[in-house]
């Protein structure tokens, strides 16, 4: 599709102050609106729209615009505490105009509820006349609609400010909006959203190049990092990809136009050379020149899912521009590192990227151990087993620059006692009988300038605890049978289900070593707590699709049964899913759905009988999911969310199902069994649908609210 060049109100300027609202052509844009609002035959009189979306229909909305939430949410939670105490509220729409998520004082959220600025609500320029957010997806471009100038005199007290939202191929996916009393109207308001609005575009851009050569670059330097900073992303072996709009602008060329091109043609250096720099251990930011003569300054991330590398260029000194006819191959380049020094299994490993899935919890654990990736801060993890706590462990070292090192994981609770000593520090030849002749060095030893991974170090004997505690505060390891000290360098992570405190209150475990551990500690939350669900299920079906790669519940790479189609759940089927506990976590989860395609062969789907047996028979198992294997065919396409809403097939309306929400009329007066059901519905509109989140907020189990609006819908019907 083609995209014209971007105009003065869209495109990314080269400096913060540009940003401020400029008004040249404004009034002019907005008496076109009001044309073709009159054109659509709206009455500036009209009342305004009660008629959102269901809760339902709404939570199907959401889904569909997953990514958009997930990388908008925290940017309007900024904004929203940088316009506090301004009676004003912040708006998320899809590209139609639908209110997906709405943030802001109290004041103004009721104001704005009577005229229909709630989520659910559409607020497109045939529905509601001229307003910033309809007319600005109407125009593409970023606008403020101020008091009159809204066509509806309902929205007069308002003032409006709106941006486009753009995927990376420059496509509107949504927009971002602020809105407040018109009282209170401020020439930086405009501003401020259209930088959230390229701040959730960079960060859209970066989430969906994770397999690319992104290229960081700006004239000055100072705006690396910065939201004026151009994006463009390239394969490894130099074709354009995509850029983002203040990419586009200092390239000085349009989307369209950019993918004629290579990263050679556009920067003056051969792809080959900017890899090489890009393995250097310590890379510097380096200059290269536009084609158009412009120098400017850069630094590239290669990423690599197959490879699990996040590789950044950070600073260092300021290179002189390379010079597009020397062929930008400078002799200060490094060779690249022998394929002999990359550690074993590193092209299995998941990274913190692969692992954030979605989930808050999840995203605010991988948030923590980034900040601490390269201090060497002992780190302990905490969850129950299956959560994927080695999982994080490999992560965590995979993106730290001890990467190229080994990693080395003991399993504290699946050692025997009595070899416990000699596995972790080592025996020399004839320390005890079995011994192997040249001795053993040990674990510790063998992580010697990589991670030692600690599972389940709450089971380690309390002898080895002292032991280990000396390791770590002198650094030297003494192996059996021997008196000599070897020197040793490891970043030591641990993880454990059990409760320590509890432990040293008890004297199972070591106080010493437990504070010597704990430097930061996280915790994995359950899989029956988080609200990614749907993502995790989709992610390891495509890993049993591809074989032997490594992914969450997979590390082995074990092969999956051949299949003629891809791999999916029927609606059933993912019900049956949602509705379980899953005690066992991830790793039940994973030999699940491992076991079930095996059962499936080339059916169209995994259906419900193809779920092992032994799932139903667990406590965790839900009466969703008897329901569900007594329920309908899985022919329909039909699908779930993570919060266990039912959505149909692309292109069809919402129906009524096991999932969905159909309001209740009150009785005159309630009995306890219908205030439950009113408490229940509004906990629905609240969480958008969000059954995990619903029953959170309720304190019940997910199990419950499936009940609930199952014994709902059954008096819906009979009503």
């Amino acid at each position: 599709m083609h995209q014209p060049p971007p105009t003065r109100a869209a495109r990314p300027l080269s400096h913060p102050a540009d940003w401020l609202e400029t008004a040249d052509d404004g009034a002019l844009r907005i008496q076109h609106a009001h044309e073709r609002s009159a054109a659509f035959g709206l009455r500036r009189d009209a009342e305004a729209d009660f008629a959102p979306l269901q809760p339902d229909a709404l939570a199907w909305t959401v889904a569909r615009n997953e990514a958009l939430c997930v990388h908008a949410r925290p940017v309007m939670e900024t904004l929203s505490a940088q316009i506090a105490g301004t009676q004003s509220m912040v708006l998320l729409t899809d590209a139609t105009g639908v209110v997906l998520h709405a943030l802001g004082d109290d004041e103004i959220l009721g104001r704005a509820s009577r005229v229909a600025l709630r989520p659910g609500a559409t607020w497109s320029e045939r529905s509601k006349g001229t307003n910033a957010i309809g007319t600005a997806l109407a125009l593409g471009e970023a606008l403020q609609v101020h008091g009159s100038e809204h066509y509806l005199q309902a929205n007069h007290f308002l003032t409006c400010s709106c941006a486009p939202i753009h995927d990376p191929q420059g496509h509107i996916i949504g927009a971002l909006d602020v809105s407040g009393d018109h009282r209170g109207r401020s020439p930086h308001t405009m501003a401020l959203v259209r930088m959230s609005a390229q701040m959730v575009e960079n960060h859209l851009f970066g989430k969906v190049f994770e397999e690319a050569v992104l290229l960081r670059f700006h004239a000055r330097e100072e705006f690396l990092g910065t939201l004026v900073e151009g994006l463009a992303a390239f394969t490894p072996d130099g074709r354009f990809l995509a850029a983002n709009r203040s990419g586009q602008f200092q390239l000085g060329l349009s989307a369209t136009s950019l993918q004629a091109h290579t990263f050679s043609s556009l920067f003056g250096m051969p792809m080959s050379a900017l890899l090489l720099h890009a393995r250097a251990t310590v890379p510097d930011r380096l200059s290269l020149w536009l084609h158009g003569g412009v120098a400017v300054v850069a630094q590239v991330e290669f990423r690599s899912r197959h490879a699990g590398l996040v590789t950044p260029l950070a600073g260092g000194s300021r290179q002189a521009p390379v010079p597009a006819a020397q062929g930008g191959q400078g002799s200060r380049l490094p060779p690249s590192p022998p394929s002999g020094e990359r550690p074993a299994g590193a092209g299995r490993l998941s990274s913190l990227r692969y692992l954030d899935t979605g989930d808050a919890q999840l995203a605010q654990v991988i948030d923590r151990v980034t900040r601490v990736l390269g201090r060497d801060v002992p780190t302990m993890i905490l969850g129950e087993t299956g959560t994927g706590k080695e999982l994080l462990a490999q992560a965590i070292h995979h993106d730290g620059p001890r990467a190229g090192q080994p990693f080395v994981a003991v399993n504290c609770a699946s050692v025997p006692e009595s070899l416990m000593e000699a596995e972790l520090f080592g025996y020399e030849e004839g320390a005890f009988t079995g011994a192997r002749r040249k001795g053993s060095p040990g674990k510790i030893v063998q992580a010697h300038g990589g991670t030692l991974f600690l599972d389940e170090i709450g089971d380690m004997p309390l002898a080895m605890q002292a032991r280990l505690l000396r390791v770590l505060q002198e650094r030297t390891v003494v192996p059996l049978g021997s008196t000599r000290q070897i020197p040793v360098d490891v970043q030591v992570l641990c993880a454990t289900h059990r409760n320590l405190r509890e432990m040293m209150a008890r004297g199972l475990f070591r106080d010493d070593l437990y504070y010597r551990l704990n430097g930061l500690v996280v915790r994995l939350p359950a899989l029956r707590e988080r609200s990614d669900l749907l993502v995790i299920v989709q992610r390891l079906l495509q890993a049993l699709e591809r074989g032997s790669e490594s992914r969450p519940g997979n590390p082995e790479g074990r092969q999956p049964p051949a299949r003629t189609t891809p791999l999916r759940l029927s609606a059933r089927a993912m019900q049956c899913l949602l509705a379980h506990r899953w005690p066992g976590n991830l790793r039940q989860l994973s030999n699940a759905l491992r076991t079930a395609a095996l059962m499936a062969g080339d059916a169209e789907a995994i259906d419900i009988d193809h779920l092992p047996e032994d799932l139903f028979d667990d406590e965790g198992w839900g009466q969703a999911s008897s329901d569900a294997r007594q329920g309908s065919g899985s022919g329909s396409g039909r699908h779930l969310d993570p919060g266990g809403v039912v959505h149909p097939p692309a292109g069809e309306p919402p129906q009524a199902g096991p999932g969905t929400l159909r309001a209740v009329p009150p009785a005159a007066v309630q009995s306890w069994e219908d205030t439950a059901d009113a408490a229940l519905r509004h906990a629905l509109a609240v969480h958008a649908g969000n059954v995990s989140a619903v029953a959170r907020a309720l304190g019940v189990s997910r199990n419950t609210v499936y009940r609930r609006v199952r014994a709902m819908d059954a008096r819906a019907v009979r009503h």
